[in-house]
């Protein structure tokens, strides 16, 4: 800038020193050499201007490419720090998505300390009553024992007397060590549950929020709270004049059968209703003797079809393997004979049986791949659109590869030494 200044004074002086001469000119006439010299300092003013001014763009040059490269250092520096910026977020998005794993996981084992709390309490209940009858009886023995030492002060005590009341003393001392066990178990089942409502709080002042709905077909359910059904609570029905003994019964929908493993287990639902008897029960039955299998549907047609199996079924180990063999009966194509059908649910899935559960919605047998009979399935009502709601749900599949919506099943059992059945 400073050289173009330079140049607009240097020109106007040049040119006014040729105007200056010119005129000189007219006045007197130079010789000729003289005004030659003249005109040669005119063009070295003239290109010293010019040299200068090349300088100075020179400079200006030099000085714009400094400018230039701040810029693109500036530039650099910006895109480094907003891709450093889009790793952190990167980051904090994994750690978001971990978070809410915890949190899922934390409300399942929640949900199992509730249930183990409640089943401990109807333990320690138990407990407390048989305690309390123990100790009427004891009472009730001692004062036997006075009377018998008042009004026999010289018999010495009898044998059968002192090992009975060191039996007695003994089966108290062991029930008031269980009780304090059982007591310390629920103390500590109370303080996890305390630790993780606390942890859960904390989880909801972060404001993330967990999934209210998961897709059968995706990720399962968090574990319901149903109750278990209790070891005495069986439910048995008359056939061919004899007890069977109901292990599985839908008629309305009115039970969730999508339950967890847990359940499944232990069951679930209610004897006047929908319930699953739970698979622990239904093999500490069985494995006392040989059993048949009855299963009695009714579609909503109201037509009533039935089948009978002799059967095995293993512990929780095998993860309650069945192997059935038909005996008689009018369903075609029911349970696959002459395998091992390993039970699976949602969140406990048997090697080799990955979306079963999922895709058909309820616990249930599977073989290496997914049938389309599942007792255990959603409900559906009649009239269900589409062929895979149908298959998820309530179904039977016929012998000509029809399938069917179910109205109501039952599933019996019925010891084979008993009386003579269909």
């Amino acid at each position: 800038m400073f050289t173009i200044k330079l140049l607009l004074f240097i020109v106007p002086l040049v040119i006014s020193s040729r105007i200056d001469q010119d005129n000189s000119s007219f006045d007197s006439v130079s010789p000729e050499p003289k005004s030659r010299f003249a005109m040669l300092d005119d063009v070295k003013i003239l290109a010293n201007g010019l040299l200068q001014l090349g300088h100075g763009l020179k400079d200006f040059v030099h000085k714009t490419k400094g400018q230039i490269n701040d810029i693109f250092q500036k530039l650099n520096i910006f895109d480094q720090s907003f891709y450093d910026l889009s790793l952190q977020t990167s980051e904090i998005k994994e750690e978001e998505k971990e978070l809410r794993r915890t949190t899922y996981k934390l409300q399942v084992k929640n949900e199992e300390v509730k249930n183990m709390s409640l089943e401990l309490n109807s333990k320690l209940e138990s407990l407390l009553e048989e305690k309390i009858l123990l100790q009427q009886k004891v009472k009730y023995l001692e004062e036997q024992l006075t009377n018998l030492i008042q009004n026999q002060p010289e018999t010495p005590e009898h044998p059968e007397v002192t090992s009975l009341k060191s039996f007695v003393e003994k089966q108290d001392n062991s029930i008031k060590d269980l009780l304090q066990t059982v007591e310390e178990q629920y103390k500590q089942l109370n303080q996890q549950h305390s630790q993780i409502k606390e942890i859960e709080n904390q989880l909801r002042m972060t404001n993330i929020q967990e999934p209210t709905e998961i897709s059968l077909s995706s990720k399962p359910r968090a574990p319901r709270t149903t109750p278990f059904l209790q070891l005495n609570e069986i439910r048995n029905v008359k056939h061919d004049g004899s007890p069977w003994t109901l292990i599985q019964h839908r008629i309305d929908g009115s039970q969730n059968f999508n339950e967890t493993w847990e359940n499944y287990k232990y069951g679930f639902g209610r004897l006047d209703g929908e319930f699953w008897l739970g698979l622990e029960k239904i093999y500490s039955i069985v494995k006392q003797s040989n059993y048949v299998l009855r299963i009695e549907l009714e579609d909503w047609k109201d037509n009533k079809h039935y089948i009978e199996y002799s059967f095995y079924l293993g512990n929780h180990e095998t993860n309650y393997t069945l192997h059935v063999v038909k005996i008689t009966g009018n369903v075609p194509n029911a349970i696959p004979e002459n395998k091992d059908l390993v039970f699976s649910t949602w969140d406990h899935k048997a090697k080799g049986h990955f979306s079963c559960p999922e895709s058909y919605s309820g616990g249930w047998w599977w073989h290496d791949e997914c049938g389309e009979n599942n007792l255990n399935g959603k409900y559906n009502k009649p009239r269900t659109k589409s062929k895979p709601e149908r298959r998820r749900g309530l179904s039977w599949k016929s012998q000509n590869g029809r399938l069917y919506s179910i109205k109501s099943t039952k599933m019996l059992i019925h010891p084979t030494d008993s009386e003579s059945f269909e």
